[in-house]
């Protein structure tokens, strides 16, 4: 039994899949704290029921929440500034002032890589040992959101990212491609990072919802996206594409989340006047099988960008294990996974007029049920979250050995 401490700036309510990890993790007789910050991921308020020092402590499924002061990321980079200094800064003097002792760090990293300061503050202080989950290149990531790789805040960056990576005791990536990254951006030795792609939670596999909990009129084709409507994951392109189809009346698109570019996709929707396209807001976790069961195929897209194509989208591993068909405009990772597998169609990321001709390709063929097929086996294949679970913990064990 280890005690484990998980730096993570995201945890429940906000919809990361280290929740799931870390109560996995309890499951397997480990005690888990979580040091992670105020819930206000992806609306970008803090919630009403962790404001004025509410709800710092909490224990969830047998895992141990201890919050610490964060600004909500708000919807303007000086917000989202702010956000992700505040938690570096507050995380760090808690992981510094703390007595709890802990055998191993567990750093999740997302964006940004700051928010495992904290975690090398507890090495250091605690002589433990780090494993970085990383989810989230950077400063590849800032690249893909615009900022110039000549910049001065770049370059900075790119030096606290190097710092931070080359801190951590041991790395593991959800995509192969980031070997690549670390190796030749980060000069860091790819043959010393493991490939530990994510999984689906448990309620994908087990598909509790009957065929007959009926979501959608069946005499339509229906296409679902899941998930954060961002910058990144260019939603925008299933909007032209359903523009494209809008004289087949059949082909229907439910889009199934929230995030910065939602307003700006529901206006996208008003000024090309479609009804084919229907939006859902966010919804809980345990809403989305509702919405897998009913579709005849789910889409992924992503904006193009070389940077983002490393990324391997979490979805398609909870769109497989649903064993669901995908379409998908994305380069790079994601699209190698959907070819590999043969569980669907697949274009370049925001090539909207052939992400068009895919669905309508896709509503013609007969054999949707081996799209199905190759889909589940693929996952079950390449992501169960047994083996996930299996491999984490034992890289934790490892380390603490050490």
């Amino acid at each position: 039994m280890m005690n484990i401490l998980v730096v993570s700036q995201y945890y429940h309510p906000e919809p990361f899949r280290i929740t799931d990890i870390c109560e996995s993790l309890v499951k397997k007789d480990h005690n888990v704290t979580v040091l992670t910050g105020l819930p206000n991921y992806p609306e970008g308020k803090v919630l009403p029921e962790y404001k004025f020092g509410k709800n710092r402590y909490e224990i969830i499924n047998g895992v141990i929440i201890k919050r610490t002061f964060e600004i909500g990321r708000g919807n303007c980079k000086s917000k989202l500034f702010l956000n992700y200094f505040s938690f570096s800064i507050s995380a760090s003097i808690k992981a510094y002032f703390t007595k709890d002792k802990y055998d191993v760090i567990l750093f999740n990293q997302l964006s940004p890589i700051m928010s495992g300061i904290p975690a090398l503050v507890y090495k250091k202080r605690h002589k433990k040992k780090i494993l970085l989950y990383c989810l989230d290149l950077w400063p590849a990531s800032l690249a893909a959101g615009g900022l110039k790789k000549d910049s001065i805040i770049y370059n900075l960056f790119h030096r606290i990212s190097k710092f931070i990576y080359k801190s951590a005791d041991k790395i593991t990536v959800t995509s192969s491609m980031f070997k690549q990254y670390f190796e030749n951006t980060l000069e860091i030795n790819s043959n010393d990072i493991d490939h530990l792609p994510q999984y689906a939670e448990d309620l994908f596999s087990e598909k509790y919802f009957s065929e007959n909990n009926s979501t959608y009129a069946k005499n339509t084709y229906d296409f679902v996206f899941a998930g954060n409507i961002g910058d990144m994951q260019s939603v925008e392109t299933i909007i032209k594409a359903a523009y494209e189809l809008k004289d087949y009346k059949n082909i229907i698109f439910h889009i199934v989340g929230d995030g910065s570019k939602l307003n700006q996709c529901k206006k996208l929707i008003k000024t090309l006047s479609l009804k084919s396209v229907k939006l859902y807001g966010r919804r809980p976790l345990s809403d989305m099988p509702k919405f897998y069961s009913k579709a005849d195929a789910m889409l992924v897209t992503l904006k193009d960008n070389d940077n983002i194509s490393n990324t391997l989208p979490g979805k398609i591993q909870s769109y497989m294990a649903f064993g669901k068909p995908i379409i998908g405009a994305i380069n790079g990772e994601g699209q190698k996974v959907i070819q590999d597998s043969e569980c669907g169609f697949c274009c370049d990321a925001e090539d909207y007029k052939s992400l068009a001709k895919l669905i309508l390709k896709f509503s013609k063929v007969d054999n949707k049920e081996i799209l199905s097929k190759n889909s589940y086996n693929y996952y079950n294949e390449k992501y169960n979250k047994e083996i996930f679970i299996k491999k984490l913990e034992e890289a934790l064990i490892e380390l603490e050995d050490k």
